[in-house]
């Protein structure tokens, strides 16, 4: 059982309807302290309304939803001086300079000396990495400088949570690379919760995923757990006698289905075969399930390893069921 305190964002039937149209559709959200989660949906799936849901800038039609425990609606303000937050499409004065931006934005929200606050600052453009630009007009940054400047203002306060709205949409690939290594440099000080609609940006940071598809979602799971599915599939290729694998297999009691594949024939001995392997207990397998296959001395095992799958096509077959579902 995980303890509420251990998540820093929950919802429950969290719905936003404009007119009649459910835009947020009964949201039950729960992001891990720590963690970097990725809110990943197609454009209009409602990612960008959940997160004003949450920070207070609409009020929800119904359910409930916090942040660090506290109630989304009542205790909205209280939020806000906590958390981070990077808009889809910031602003900038263009006449000021990054570190004249920050120190602005720092008035509002950094407490402490005026030392501690341009040590900071300096912090943050190093971890940005404007150092070579701190001092030149915004005006002249690029998109990509641009958004490595919104990330600096968001963390300028140290917050418990940062909120990034698509912080790498309009980027090109050096650009969402850069952002991306941002992202992974809060692991372990801050919570990030950001939206994106670019699946290869959640594979390659997040370690918690959330999935919305036109307003409801569909999937919220590690990244691991999401991507080995609930297939729970290993994939084991064996020089020998499959058939003996497979017999000795079906007996285990956490084994559900077993698949083989005859790869080429050259005589029982040189046998080699492919073996899917359906389990209920994948902590288990990932312990016991070579070590059953190779007790057979006749037996040569040439590769093993859990299935993965790519997070395209998890998102597909899971936005696929869920319109399958509503028709």
């Amino acid at each position: 059982m995980v303890a509420q305190s251990d998540f820093i964002i929950t919802t429950q039937n969290l719905t936003k309807t404009y007119g009649r149209k459910p835009v947020v559709d009964r949201l039950n959200l729960a992001v891990p302290r720590g963690s970097i989660c990725g809110f990943l949906g197609s454009n209009g799936a409602g990612k960008s309304t959940t997160i004003k849901l949450l920070l207070g800038l609409v009020k929800p039609s119904s359910g409930v939803g916090t942040v660090f425990g506290k109630d989304i609606v009542r205790d909205s303000i209280a939020i806000r001086e906590r958390v981070g937050f990077l808009a889809q499409a910031p602003y900038f004065y263009g006449y000021l300079t990054a570190r004249e931006t920050l120190q602005f934005v720092a008035s509002f929200f950094f407490k402490g000396s005026r030392a501690a606050i341009a040590a900071r600052i300096e912090e943050l453009i190093e971890l940005v990495g404007l150092s070579g630009k701190a001092d030149r007009p915004v005006r002249g940054f690029s998109g990509g400088e641009r958004q490595r400047l919104g990330i600096a203002q968001a963390a300028i306060n140290d917050p418990e949570l940062i909120i990034l709205d698509e912080p790498a949409a309009a980027l090109d690939p050096l650009g969402r690379r850069n952002v991306l290594q941002i992202l992974e440099r809060f692991r372990g000080q801050s919570t990030v919760f950001y939206s994106t609609h670019i699946l290869d940006d959640v594979q390659r940071v997040s370690d918690m995923v959330a999935i919305l598809e036109r307003g409801r979602l569909v999937a919220q799971d590690t990244i691991d757990q999401l991507l080995s599915g609930d297939r729970n599939l290993f994939s084991i290729t064996v020089r020998g006698d499959g058939r003996t694998v497979c017999d000795r297999l079906k007996r285990v009691p956490w084994v559900k289905k077993t698949i083989t594949t005859e790869v080429g024939v050259l005589g029982v001995e040189h046998h080699t075969t492919k073996l899917q392997v359906q389990v209920t207990n994948p902590n288990a397998a990932e312990t016991e399930l070579l070590r059953l296959v190779m007790a057979d001395p006749t037996i040569i095992v040439t590769q093993f390893g859990r299935i993965s799958y790519d997070l395209e096509d998890v998102f597909v077959d899971l936005v696929e069921r869920e319109l399958n579902h509503e028709q």
